[in-house]
């Protein structure tokens, strides 16, 4: 076969400091193989190398997410599709042995057998921004709960003059209160030692608070600019809101149904049967923090959504344990984001009932009477403060019948 109508597939096994990359052709025939260095040189020779053997199908990178990233993006905007392989599996390295150029070889061949048909996230976007704010914002938090242990700690073995000032008192209270303090004397006496000690610990904590409190509002900004109709879905906040944005990528598109959408965030039905029992339970594979996001915002529907509660009380009158119905409303609510990701669309305008109201002369209080809902939870709607698209819509009708 002529070389200029060879078609190729690459396979690059990533490290920290070089890559390794393999050609094969589309019959799977080894055609070359070469290490180069991580840097923006080696990235610019990469492409020559693979390139230089004819058209690229496709680039098998492993860890896309990690030491290959970089090389993905670079990859990607050059034209080349880049296909996520994962690691060698362990049988195949115990049988075949392991080394640079085979999983190089390996990850090439992945490719072409199909086995390694995901698309990577692109890392090039306001999302990538998001995942560092987040990945900065869980070390503040575990730092900050340290902190505050370490402050109960101290406490609970400190001299009793000083556990007096701040027995009865909660968490905030404290580190209100040893801000305030003035420690001095002798610090090889244990009483000031403790006092100290415990003052620069409050000051960790507020420094602490305070970055969380920040990194909270640029992921508000960021999200306000790039999705801001998420969060116009019930129970979607800024924290839930970013790690769904960060588990689908700056490329959404790359998720092609809402099944695969649920598979990827652990909420999609697997079976669970046997013998004479008949059930589905959720998968535990997936981003298993998506995974928590969604688990809130069941939480959170549960228990102020009008529909789920609905919901819930005609299941539990089925029969279904409380464990059996949020995997139902999980599911239900994954479909429900990811259109709102791929599709989105506002909320209704809350302000026009309100005027509709009013222009009909109807108080608020008849209104919520009729609907059998709280006042405030009418309010709330007719202030745009929360959603709810079902009642929203039977709002309206009652009021057009009035």
């Amino acid at each position: 076969m002529a070389k200029e109508h060879l078609k190729v597939i690459a396979g690059i096994d990533t490290h920290t400091d070089t890559h390794h990359v393999a050609i094969i052709s589309e019959t799977g025939r080894h055609v070359a193989d070469q290490e180069f260095l991580a840097v923006e040189s080696g990235y610019r020779k990469i492409i020559e190398f693979i390139t230089g053997f004819g058209p690229v199908v496709a680039a098998g990178v492993e860890g896309t997410g990690s030491y290959g990233a970089e090389l993905a993006r670079i990859l990607t905007k050059e034209g080349i599709q880049v296909l996520e392989v994962m690691r060698p599996n362990r049988q195949g390295r115990r049988l075949q042995g392991k080394s640079d150029p085979l999983d190089a070889y390996q990850a090439a061949e992945s490719v072409l057998a199909g086995r390694s048909t995901a698309t990577p996230k692109a890392r090039d976007g306001a999302v990538e921004s998001l995942r560092v704010l987040r990945a900065e914002r869980a070390t503040a938090m575990r730092a900050r709960v340290a902190v505050m242990n370490q402050v109960q700690g101290i406490l609970v073995s400190a001299p009793e003059p000083l556990r007096a000032k701040y027995r009865g008192l909660g968490s905030a209270a404290i580190i209100a209160a040893l801000e305030k303090t003035r420690p001095a004397g002798n610090i090889s006496e244990p009483l000031n030692a403790t006092a100290t000690a415990l003052k620069r610990l409050a000051h960790r904590y507020r420094a602490l608070h305070q970055e969380i409190a920040l990194i909270d509002a640029e992921l508000d900004t960021i999200i306000t600019t790039h999705a801001p109709l998420l969060r116009d879905l019930h129970g979607v906040g800024t924290d839930v809101a970013s790690q769904l944005l960060v588990t689908v990528g700056d490329n959404p598109q790359r998720i092609g149904t809402e099944a695969q959408f649920a598979a990827l965030v652990g909420v999609a039905p697997i079976p669970a049967s046997s013998g004479k029992t008949t059930r589905h339970r959720l998968s535990r594979g997936g981003d298993r923090q998506a995974n928590k996001a969604i688990h809130s915002v069941v939480l959170v529907r549960m228990m102020s959504d009008s529909r789920t509660k609905t919901y819930v009380t005609r299941r539990r009158a089925e029969g279904k344990s409380t464990k059996e119905i949020m995997r139902c409303l999980k599911r239900y609510i994954a479909r429900e984001i990811y259109e709102q990701l791929l599709h989105p669309h506002p909320a209704p305008d809350a302000g026009a009932l309100r005027a509709l109201r009013k222009s009909k002369n109807i108080t608020l209080q008849t209104a919520a009477g009729d609907l059998r809902v709280w006042p405030t939870a009418l309010s709330r709607l007719e202030r745009g403060l929360t959603r709810d698209d079902h009642f929203h819509e039977r709002y309206t009708n009652w009021l057009n019948d009035h």
